[in-house]
């Protein structure tokens, strides 16, 4: 064997054996880069974060997957970057994008760079949790991964709150269904409605504020948002353990999660990749093979022995 073919075909065997997750948020969009052979905990071996276009086509969110691979270290990165053309491929893709028009685009763009089809999340997809809600059509893709995980690490029941353009809080009841759960608007989306609608208010930066009274415009803003959201956040885990009968432990994630839960009353696991780590078990309740029946003995015989 040449030089050139052993090294595309270690290249191709480098990249087979992994599992590139992306997530399309509305502010933010993250891909991250798991063993295809890994465990259900398993951590992504790296991550990558850009800001979310209005616009993009397919070209463009292909791009941003070779430049996640030129950036990262991880062995599958250099394999893409590095490898000949026809084995620029990873092995699995699966994509969860809450903005409808850039579905289709990343769609193409993984099918393009991934050996397989990629796997959307969304109906049709197995997630291995009964979705107790009128319509589970409605249940975002994010939401999904979310409350997947969030079972995973937790058990059941759990609660996973993810901070983001809004914020979601999942529910996963004690049967380990997901019961539904709460959608309101993320701090930054808060604090730009304030500073648009009210015509003496200033665009702020959001940080946590040293005292409750604001001794300025921008202080009062602070307090209002952030301590209001963290209160806000806080009531409602209370009234859902309320109406699960039980208390709940709690994972955080999302934007600025680890700062956030040192202002909530309740105890919270902070997990910064929890959204791609449901995406993680959803390409593993969807990548099992399927079951095959035991081939049945000749009638009289027996089954041959190896």
């Amino acid at each position: 064997m040449s030089q050139g073919r052993s090294a595309a075909h270690d290249a191709a065997a480098a990249s087979a054996g992994r599992v590139l997750a992306v997530d399309v948020g509305n502010t933010t969009t993250r891909l991250g880069i798991f063993a295809q052979d890994g465990a259900a905990g398993d951590e992504p071996l790296d991550t990558f974060e850009l800001t979310t276009p209005g616009r993009l086509t397919a070209d463009e969110a292909r791009l941003q997957v070779t430049q996640f691979a030129s950036f990262s270290p991880a062995p599958v990165a250099a394999a893409v970057a590095n490898a000949p053309e026809a084995s620029r491929k990873i092995a699995v893709c699966i994509l969860s994008c809450v903005v409808p028009s850039l579905v289709e685009p990343w769609r193409r763009a993984l099918d393009a760079v991934c050996e397989r089809r990629a796997l959307v999340v969304g109906p049709g997809l197995r997630t291995g949790i009964r979705m107790d809600y009128h319509d589970p059509s409605e249940v975002g893709p994010d939401r999904i991964a979310d409350a997947v995980a969030a079972r995973a690490l937790l058990g059941s029941p759990a609660i996973a709150v993810d901070m983001g353009t809004t914020v979601n809080i999942e529910v996963i009841d004690a049967d380990g269904h997901f019961a539904g759960g709460v959608i309101a608007p993320g701090l930054a989306l808060g604090a730009s409605a304030l500073a648009t609608s009210a015509a003496r208010l200033p665009r702020i930066e959001l940080a946590a504020p040293e005292h409750v009274i604001g001794k300025s415009t921008r202080e009062a803003m602070l307090s209002g948002v952030v301590l209001g959201e963290a209160i806000r956040v806080d009531g409602l885990v209370a009234r859902i353990e309320r109406e699960l009968g039980a208390p709940a432990p709690v994972v955080l994630t999302g934007d600025d999660a680890a700062s956030f839960s040192h202002l909530l009353a309740h105890e919270c696991v902070v997990d910064p990749t929890l959204t791609l780590r449901g995406l993680h078990l959803l390409y593993l309740a969807n990548a099992r093979p399927p079951r095959q029946s035991k081939a049945r003995a000749p009638r009289g015989g027996h089954e041959g022995q190896s």
